[in-house]
């Protein structure tokens, strides 16, 4: 915040350009992050040429941020992105300059940002299949029928949908506004030469450990938000319930392999995130009364991917995607955040994102399909999840 001393301040839009254009101009990965409810925006710098790929042991890795796509690795490793700088940038207020934006070159704008953010973000070329309705509406057909003979309990197909990019993105202003629209989500932008550039906005949690307490969430079940109290017109349908359950069920299947009985449970509860609405159950347990301080590693192993972007049982659902979906769904899905920054790892799965390219955004989303599913309700949820990103990409207001 400001003070008597300070010789200038600057806007959270301004320290936010000279980060991307410091990074971008010297080839090096960033995160830029907001968690639920936070005050503050964080950022970590890399400067490695290579990113790397270090084993998910929360516990050993030093303070970063965690990257790993949706398809299992052979090897249990993830990608890490070492906090050589560590930023963090209060979102009220304005900002006294300080020793980082004193030696970033100040004069960078949004224009300059997004031409050097378009040429290190790789092309689209033929990457990338683009999803049809009507092979999703296949897909949702064929999963309701393995379903209805028994062979899977619940599937979640996934499909991609592009934007062409026409004008300069003003990328700071977007996340900006993301963490404004979305104040429950975990707001977030990755750009690394490896991976690419993504955006999102999540609002679920895979795994968290805060000091001696971990925690997960089933989260499932999606309908809009409507009116001015959403939370109190909401109304579920017994496939909604029955496949927040379902999430719910696996959570406590996984503490049931490791033998874990000491646990609370809180919910279901509807919550809201962006225009949309779910049903969540929150999952608590003391590590240190349990004896079990590398709880964290270990449910990251038996959670993902979970039955909530994935379905159940999993190898027949893991088979069932493999099978069906045409494109690779790459970071979409997997698991992004801090570990060991404050005495606390935060790992959020990977939904409600968007990479983008050097002339599209690529959103991808999700319907979690039962016996009770209606193919044309699963396009259109899957049409208003990719509206939660899509819409500030495309917004000449903010761009």
């Amino acid at each position: 915040m400001s003070s008597a001393t300070s010789e200038k301040v600057i806007t959270q839009e301004q320290y936010l350009n000279a980060v991307f254009n410091y990074v971008l101009e010297h080839g090096f990965s960033l995160a830029v992050w907001r968690k639920p409810k936070s005050d503050q925006l964080e950022v970590i710098i890399d400067t490695n040429k290579d990113i790397k790929k270090l084993p998910l042991q929360l516990d050993k890795l030093p303070p970063g941020f965690v990257i790993h796509p949706f398809a299992d690795q052979s090897d249990k490793k993830c990608y890490f992105l070492e906090a050589h700088t560590y930023l963090k940038i209060p979102l009220d207020g304005t900002i006294d300059e300080d020793g980082f934006f004193k030696k970033a070159n100040k004069s960078a704008t949004k224009e300059s940002i997004d031409k050097l953010l378009r040429e290190r973000s790789g092309k689209t070329g033929n990457q990338i299949d683009i999803s049809s309705q009507t092979s999703f509406l296949n897909e949702v057909k064929e999963g309701i029928r393995l379903i209805k003979n028994g062979e899977l309990i619940k599937v979640v197909p996934a499909r991609n949908k592009y934007l062409q990019l026409k004008v300069p993105l003003n990328i700071s202003g977007i996340i900006l506004s993301l963490c404004s629209s979305y104040p429950n989500a975990f707001v977030n932008f990755i750009h690394s030469a490896h991976i690419g550039t993504w955006i999102g906005a999540s609002p679920e949690i895979l795994i968290k450990t805060e000091g001696s307490t971990f925690s997960t969430m089933a989260l499932a079940g999606t309908q809009k938000a409507i009116g001015a109290n959403p939370l109190k017109n909401a109304a579920w349908t017994q496939k909604e319930i029955e496949e927040q359950a379902l999430v719910s069920r696996y959570i406590v299947n996984c503490f049931k392999k490791i033998r874990l009985r000491e646990y609370e449970e809180r919910g279901p509860k509807t919550v809201i995130a962006g225009n949309l609405l779910h049903l969540r159950s929150d999952f608590i347990v003391d590590m240190e009364a349990t004896g079990f301080p590398q709880l964290g590693s270990v449910m990251l192993d038996l959670l993902h991917p979970t039955s909530a972007v994935c379905g159940m049982p999993r190898d027949k659902a893991l088979e069932f995607i493999s099978d069906h979906e045409t494109f690779d769904r790459s970071l979409y899905a997997g698991f992004i955040g801090p570990v060991n920054i404050g005495n606390e790892s935060s790992l959020y799965v990977n939904l409600r994102t968007a990479r983008i390219t050097d002339q599209y955004a690529i959103l991808y989303a999700g319907a979690g399909v039962t016996e009770d599913s209606d193919p044309e309700k699963e396009w259109e949820e899957t049409e208003m999840k990719c509206d939660i990103i899509g819409k500030f990409l495309t917004d000449p207001i903010l761009n």
